[in-house]
This record gives C-alpha cells, structure tokens and sequence, in this order.
C-alpha cells in the first residue's frame, strides 16, 4: 500500500448555471452552450504493461466493460464485450464455476438496487433488467442509444446518450422524455435529494426535475468528466479524466463543494456506503485508490496493484471487497482491503 500527499480540497461555492471557462456567458434555458474543446477527453488513458503483480485474486473473464456488486445477495455481475454476456459469481464460493448470461450487446453501465441491476446496451437500443437471486433477465426496447439506467421508484430512468435526453419509463404506461439543454446523457443519478445528469460531451452536471419533466441548471464538471457516482451525503462524485481530479457536487441546489487533484489517470469510480470510501482507478498506473470521503478533503486509506486497463470498479459493501475489471482481457480483479 502506498500513500499520496495529502492535498487540500478546493472548495469552489458556484452558483446554479453552467460555468464554462474560457466560452462564451452561458445561461440556463436553452442557449447553445459550447462543448469541450477535445470531445475524447472523457476516455480512460491507455494503461502500460503491468510490472507489479495484481493484489488480490484474479478471474479468468476475458475484457470487462463493467461490473458490479449486489450485496443483498453477495452476487458479482462482470460485463464481458465479446461476446457479450453478464458472468454471475457468488461471491462467498468465487473459485466456483459463474453463470453465463448471454446480452444483446456490449453493456455500457451496471446499475444496482438490492435484488436488481439495470443494464445499458447502447448498440442494440436496449435496457435489461436482472433481478436476483432468481436470474431472470427482461429487456426494454429505447428506440435509441441507452447509456445507463436508474431504478427511480416504480419508474425507471434511462439516460439516452447521444439522444440528449432522459426517457422516464413507467411499469405499465407510456414512456415520456425530459430534455433540453442535454448535448450527450452519459449517465442518471439519483442522490436522494435530486437527480443529477452527466453530460460527458460537455463534460458538466445538471440537476432533473423528474416531476416536472426538465432539465435545471448545469456546471461545469472539470476538464473531462468520465464517470460519477453518489455517495452517503447526497452529493454526486465525478472523476475527471482529462485533468486528473475527483469532484463532489451537492443536488439540491446543484453546488460545486469540491474538487480534489488525483493524478495517475482518473477514470471508473465505485462507492463503498458502509465505510464511506469511494475507490477510484488510475488507468495510468494501473491502480486503485480508497478514499475516505467523510471529512472535509478525502483521506487516501488504500493503494493497490491492478489488471492492465482498470476501467471499471465496483465494491461489496458486505464485506469491503473491491472488484476492478481489466477492458484489455487481462481479468476481474477482487481485492480484499
């Protein structure tokens, strides 16, 4: 395990708009908002060969696009690309054989609530619902290019990527969309006091009303913003790939607290509630840091090893483990802290 420098938070109090350095004013309601100058800047960076051997143990799992943990049923679900399918490990018996689950497509994002994860399959325009223990699979037709999908409710919230919208999709109704000032919907996520969209291609936030159907106001999230999460206070944790930083916004109101240098290559970020640490990979180092996000700037608590290209990261907040998955075919990596 190897520690960093402890670097001061910076704290930056914004006001509710879209702040967009070095772009023309902007305001909230429409106006034509500039992207990012390199709309690539949210990719991972490519990871060298790795030289230290991976902490923890590794499954054979071939390229991994994401993963995700149920601990209600201490269920390990890994995204695999090709062909594309979901692996099913029970966590407590890993060296047993998983379950395969072939998807339509290569899954985008896992998304869990206990005994469900929602799976984005952008390339075929659906979204699968997994429901656990039982393993049943069923899907939803988009009509688009689903990044990700939220249980909300009864509800299900589905951010459309390149549609530059929300689709609300109901159990038994017709589906309605909330857009507007969208250029990409990357990601949905809901904080328990508001939802928050992430917007990669103009790498920035905006708070949803899901009620009343809009899209609210917006901020800029770094120099390349790449993957968020919340966490146990209600804020979204946003890792910036481009700049190398990790960035706390509160939702209600949508406020900047703070952004935090994390140099190495920041990209996939998981969150841990029952111990406050969210894990965030290093693509450049092939790393993953634990951070302790309880105080007023994030303590680094852990320092590990990965497989080559750690894209994706979850954790089983049971038992504290962390599962890193390699997108270069070199296996899902659990880690116990």
């Amino acid at each position: 395990m190897r520690r960093l420098t402890a670097v001061p938070w910076i704290a930056i109090p914004l006001a509710g708009v879209l702040v967009l350095s070095g772009c023309s004013s902007a305001k909230t309601g429409g106006d034509e908002l500039q992207i990012v100058a390199n709309p690539t800047a949210a990719r991972p960076a490519v990871s060298p060969a790795v030289t230290v051997k991976p902490a923890g143990q590794v499954l054979t799992t071939g390229s991994v696009s994401a993963v995700a943990v149920d601990a209600k049923t201490s269920t390990l679900v890994v995204a695999v690309s090709q062909p594309p399918a979901l692996r099913l490990y029970d966590l407590n018996a890993l060296a047993s054989a998983p379950v395969n689950m072939p998807l339509y497509g290569k899954a985008s994002r896992l998304t869990v609530t206990p005994g469900r994860v929602e799976i984005a399959e952008p390339d075929q325009g659906v979204v699968q619902r997994l429901s656990l223990p039982d393993r049943k699979l069923t899907e939803t037709k988009t009509g688009g290019q689903p990044a990700a999908s939220l249980a909300y409710g009864a509800d299900r919230l589905v951010a459309m990527g390149a549609g530059k919208d929300i689709q609300v999709l109901p159990p038994g109704g017709a589906p309605r969309t909330i857009g507007g000032q969208l250029y990409s919907a990357d990601d949905v996520l809901d904080t328990g006091d508001g939802v928050v969209v992430l917007d990669r291609l103009r790498t920035a936030v905006f708070s949803v009303d899901v009620a009343a159907g809009k899209v609210g106001e917006g901020l800029r999230a770094g120099d390349g913003a790449a993957n968020a999460v919340t966490d146990s206070y209600g804020r979204v944790l946003v890792t910036d790939a481009r700049a190398g930083a990790l960035i706390a916004f509160s939702a209600s109101p949508l406020i900047m607290r703070q952004r935090y240098p994390v140099p190495g290559g920041t990209y996939g970020i998981a969150y841990d509630a029952t111990r406050s640490l969210a894990w965030v990979t290093l693509t450049e180092r092939n790393e993953v840091v634990g951070f302790d996000v309880r105080g007023g700037e994030p303590v680094e608590k852990y320092r590990f090893p990965t497989v080559r290209q750690p894209d994706s990261v979850g954790v089983d907040e049971k038992s504290g483990r962390v599962i890193v998955g390699s997108a270069a075919g070199e296996g899902t990596q659990v880690i116990q802290p």
